[in-house]
């Protein structure tokens, strides 16, 4: 096979999850309850009013599920900490049996020959420090940090690579505006708050992880190119406007120390003015950035979207997801190569990549979901691309591991690699499990071999 097919020496090829996803048993041995247990229990919220009582049962299948990653060849594998297994009040006494999970689970890990790669937060913030106000409260910044050096005490020789939260547009924007996540909050003058407090907290967890810790720690952020849907100058005007909400909100403050020219202009009167201190704390120096891609998202302007105006079109003639996400894959590398032009020359690790599609089992328990193979296949071969022109990536992370709760979508969205029924707990490889097994086999050369045939 061409030496060009392969990715590079050291190449991290792994597969991601979340806590609250996955663990199931959310108040066991101590535990806290989290703004998603509250939320999801709150009648309405959810799917079909799932709750994640369950989910995975990872908290009590976590050996057998390293199997499973062992099993697949992973080098890596991304989980979060429940912050409230490890905190139960967020602040305070720290409940060992929640630490003790986690030991487990890297020690494992490591045993099988896994790195551990740690998000610190993944949307599961306690519900003690939501009742003192949340990411809305600038102490927060401080509470992270004495959660972060738990962690890192307790982990930090063992794992090499942290990152600090996991998508706070996300956070802001579906918490704190739309509402359809936890806390449940639709309020826009609580958005840009709850931006800088994460962005504050980020900061803050670094500084604690360079005071005693040797490894990588970064930030991890969604990313998603915005292209107007026409030439109109209005058009055109939107995407600019969702670029800066989107994309650039976060990086800049990171990166340049300041946040992009635009957002006032989105918020209005709603955005406050911050002191200058704070992007001291804010630009603390990033071993790498986690980036998040699943699509791009045509856009025109639309004075009845709430707070951007600017809302996503549907492309004709173009595949969707289960999501509602249009698969573009070429823009996966034009998001690579955009974070290096803008940002400079970070390593990268794509932290998650994905798709959801309909793919239930099928007779004999074989799950051929060959759609999410094209999706794979293609998107692996644009960050190859990303690679040659010249961007320092450094690792892969499939969204995801297995099924799970797929937030307030409940079990309907389906990301795994291997299916999840979540009646039996039992887990089935689906074609894309052995299609990503042979592409870390050969490290990534078999992506310009000819697709399988269904039922191979």
């Amino acid at each position: 096979m061409p030496a060009e097919s392969r990715f590079p020496e050291g190449f991290l090829w792994g597969a991601a999850t979340s806590a609250y996803q996955i663990e199931g048993s959310p108040l066991a041995d101590g535990a806290g309850p989290s703004i998603w247990h509250r939320f999801s229990h709150t009648p309405g919220r959810t799917l079909g009013g799932a709750i994640a009582d369950v989910a995975c049962d990872h908290y009590r299948r976590a050996d057998a599920d390293v199997e499973l990653m062992h099993d697949l060849g992973l080098a890596a594998y991304r989980f979060s900490l429940s912050w409230s297994r490890i905190l139960p009040q967020g602040r305070g006494a720290v409940n060992a049996a929640g630490l003790d999970f986690y030991a487990r689970l890297v020690d494992r890990l490591l045993a099988r020959g896994i790195q551990p790669m740690i998000t610190l937060y993944h949307w599961d913030l306690p519900a003690a420090l939501d009742d003192l106000g949340g990411w809305r409260n600038p102490e927060i910044a401080d509470w992270f940090a004495d959660y972060a050096t738990a962690a890192f005490e307790a982990l930090g020789d063992r794992v090499p690579l942290w990152a600090t939260i996991n998508e706070p547009w996300v956070i802001a924007h579906d918490g704190h505006i739309t509402g359809v996540n936890a806390p449940g909050h639709r309020n826009l003058y609580e958005a840009p708050l709850v931006s800088h407090q994460l962005l504050r907290a980020h900061g803050a967890a670094v500084q604690r992880y360079r005071s005693g810790c040797k490894g990588g720690i970064g930030l991890v952020v969604n990313l998603e190119p915005k292209d107007p849907a026409s030439d109109h100058p209005a058009d055109r005007a939107a995407a600019a406007r969702a670029d800066v909400y989107f994309n650039r909100q976060y990086l800049d403050p990171l990166i340049h120390g300041r946040y992009p020219d635009g957002l006032r202009e989105i918020f209005r009167d709603a955005w406050p003015e911050f002191p200058e201190r704070d992007f001291d704390l804010i630009r603390q120096p990033v071993d790498f950035l986690g980036i998040n891609y699943y699509t791009r998202k045509v856009v025109r302007h639309d004075d009845a979207d709430w707070p951007v105006r600017a809302s996503g079109v549907r492309v004709p003639h173009r595949t969707y997801t289960e999501t509602g996400w249009e698969v573009h894959p070429e823009s996966f590398t034009r998001t690579l190569c955009w974070v290096r032009e803008n940002y400079g020359d970070i390593p990268l690790y794509v932290t998650e990549n994905g798709a959801a599609f309909e793919d239930s089992p099928a007779e004999g328990g074989r799950v051929d979901d060959l759609p999410r193979i094209a999706y794979l296949r293609e998107h692996l071969r644009a960050a190859r691309e990303a690679l040659r022109r010249g961007v320092d990536l450094r690792g892969y992370f499939v969204w995801s591991l297995m099924d799970n709760l797929e937030w307030s979508s409940g079990t309907d969205k389906r990301f795994g690699l291997f299916h999840v029924d979540f009646e039996t707990q039992r887990r089935t490889p689906k074609a894309s499990a052995g299609f990503y097994r042979e592409v870390i086999r050969t490290h990534g050369a078999s992506l310009d071999e000819p697709p399988a045939p269904a039922g191979s």
